[in-house]
């Protein structure tokens, strides 16, 4: 199943559905539905796992709407006896959208597992990328039956039951390998969880955060006037805050033009200097040698 077209002309009809996952539309119509019911129901769903690498700029709602509607046709082909089985699922996306896929996934867990990419600037290992990929799975498998390569920096946790990354070091405070990306935590006392290596505890805020961080935000509420009882969308200020925000960058576009207007004024008078010193040596070089 995949929104992109031109996976048809590699795949028979009964193999590929041209599909939107965000929206649990079939582009063929029934037929596409029919043959994606057929193959979750085929032997009572046996031996099916659902495996989905949707966009990252996607909302986790709308999946996880589809991934349901998904479950539910693939339970109609269980039997009385099965019907307590869950479907398999690896989901594949950022760690930092792991409360709001348990949010609708409680027995979902995350595993350590860094998923790389060859063809992605930013999700891949070695020099040109990042230091490490914030891609995770995201699966209602046991996290003890997983077992991850020891040879690509993963090892098994005794205490967890589970393989986690290498610096990813027990915490005898939180009961858990508490890592998200790979990085060795630290245990906050005050917070009573584990946080990143770089953060630290603001006493203003009354939680950890990076060193430079500003505090002077509201915690809640609207984020242009600090009510509670609203937000941002609905502030009966926000034209005001909007003209406020189109008269401040008008005023930086105008001191970047102004910039860019003595720059290359600049550049011209030095143009024209040069131009004139050379014009009075070739004159002195003719008259010497008249």
């Amino acid at each position: 199943m995949q929104c992109v077209e031109r996976y048809s002309q590699f795949y028979m009809e009964d193999s590929f559905c041209h599909y939107n996952m965000f929206n649990h539309h079939f582009f063929d119509g029934e037929a596409a539905l029919e043959v994606c019911r057929t193959f979750l129901q085929e032997d009572q769903g046996e031996g099916v796992i659902m495996v989905t690498d949707p966009p990252f700029g996607g909302l986790v709602e709308p999946l996880a709407i589809t991934f349901k509607k998904l479950i539910a046709m693939w339970k109609k082909g269980q039997s009385q006896d099965n019907n307590h089985k869950e479907l398999p699922i690896f989901w594949i996306f950022p760690y930092f959208f792991e409360s709001r896929i348990c949010q609708f996934f409680p027995s979902f867990r995350m595993l350590d597992y860094q998923v790389d990419y060859d063809n992605h600037a930013l999700y891949k290992h070695g020099k040109t990328g990042r230091k490490q990929s914030p891609v995770r799975i995201f699966t209602n498998v046991s996290p003890d039956k997983i077992i991850l390569p020891v040879e690509e920096g993963y090892r098994f946790c005794p205490l967890c039951q589970r393989y986690v990354s290498r610096e990813n070091q027990h915490c005898e405070h939180c009961d858990s390998c508490t890592s998200k990306d790979g990085r060795k935590w630290n245990h906050c006392f005050l917070c009573k969880k584990c946080v990143k290596p770089s953060w630290i505890h603001c006493s203003i805020c009354n939680h950890c955060a990076l060193p430079d961080h500003s505090c002077k935000g509201p915690k809640d509420g609207c984020f242009i006037c600090g009510e509670l009882d609203h937000k941002r969308s609905t502030c009966p200020n926000i034209s005001t805050s909007k003209k406020v925000n189109k008269a401040v960058r008008k005023q930086k576009q105008r001191k970047s033009n102004k910039t860019k207007m003595e720059t290359t004024k600049g550049q011209s008078m030095n143009h024209t200097s040069v131009t004139r010193k050379k014009k009075r040596s070739e004159r002195a070089h003719q008259y010497l040698c008249s």
